[in-house]
């Protein structure tokens, strides 16, 4: 029996106004994708004065602009947030969806933007101490009439959540890697884990890991959506290609290598290379084109690459 992947969008808003996003998220549905994934960031990388919209409140945007795509934030950094006023932004968006968010949650890496808005950046062992707990407040908010919690990091008491998400579970997405600790969280309160491209080398590893952690936890492990960030520079014939790659390196090349990272080529290529992906147990791309997604790079994978993706 033959099983295909769903390929989702994955679209810093770097330089972009809402109504760019709006008709790329708009398009992205028309054409068959099955989600839009917005960052988790208010400033960029190296261009700190580029315009960045904030993304939850993008995806709430985008909630009552489309009518199918799942939508959500790759990653949210859990540093922003109280979990508690964050579940209340979540199941927010998800009733005013219909019910199609997804809660991508991380432990935050960008220091500078951490330093830049006030935040503290205590070491990786405190974020991912401090996502733990977050993710334990999270899905208690999600399903019990009240939480209370006493953690190193958060304090709840008695805590009301209504009204809860429309879907039930919600689905939570754990973005990164790390086989001792991230793995475990995946095991315990994820429906998916996002491979994040520098962690791909090392994919088949981390899937062992959290077969591991599933056991220990009691967890099936086909219960999991392994998903893969990934960028890709598509063009239609040789010639589109090396266009499209020139472009890629102006528009991704500052924080994608793309010859390390990138899967390049026309359509076939594209499409044989994203298969094999598929053979560990890849069923979900969160795509970074090397154009951010231009209305024919959208159309040419629509039409070549995504109808091909199974095996």
């Amino acid at each position: 029996m033959s099983e295909k992947a769903t390929v989702s969008l994955f679209i810093p808003q770097a330089a972009s106004s809402y109504s760019d996003i709006r008709a790329r998220a708009q398009s992205a549905e028309s054409l068959g994708f099955h989600g839009y994934w917005v960052v988790d960031h208010v400033m960029a990388g190296g261009a700190p004065d580029l315009d960045f919209l904030e993304g939850w409140t993008t995806v709430a945007g985008l909630a009552e602009a489309t009518e199918r795509l799942r939508i959500g934030v790759l990653v949210t950094c859990n540093s922003f947030r109280n979990p508690g006023l964050l579940a209340k932004a979540v199941a927010t968006a998800d009733h005013i969806s219909g019910g199609r968010v997804e809660l991508g949650m991380g432990a935050g890496w960008m220091e500078e933007e951490y330093k830049a808005y006030g935040f503290d950046f205590p070491s990786i062992g405190v974020r991912l101490a401090q996502l733990e707990e977050s993710l334990e407040i999270i899905t208690s908010l999600f399903t019990n009439d009240r939480t209370t919690f006493e953690g190193e990091h958060y304090a709840f008491r008695d805590a009301p959540f209504a009204p809860k998400p429309v879907q039930t579970p919600l689905p939570i997405t754990i973005g990164g890697g790390g086989k001792r600790v991230l793995m475990r969280l995946v095991a315990k309160y994820a429906q998916t884990w996002n491979c994040s491209m520098p962690t791909v080398p090392e994919i088949h590893e981390h899937i062992d890991a959290l077969r591991i952690h599933c056991d220990r936890v009691d967890r099936d492990f086909d219960d999991i959506l392994i998903s893969e960030q990934t960028a890709v520079v598509i063009g239609a014939d040789e010639d589109d290609y090396k266009k499209k790659r020139e472009l890629a390196e102006l528009v991704i090349g500052s924080f994608v290598d793309i010859d390390e990272m990138a899967v390049c080529g026309t359509p076939d290529q594209i499409t044989e290379v994203l298969r094999t992906k598929m053979k560990p147990g890849v069923r979900n791309f969160t795509i970074v084109f090397g154009d951010f997604g231009a209305p024919e790079t959208l159309e040419l994978f629509a039409e070549r690459v995504l109808p091909n993706l199974e095996i």
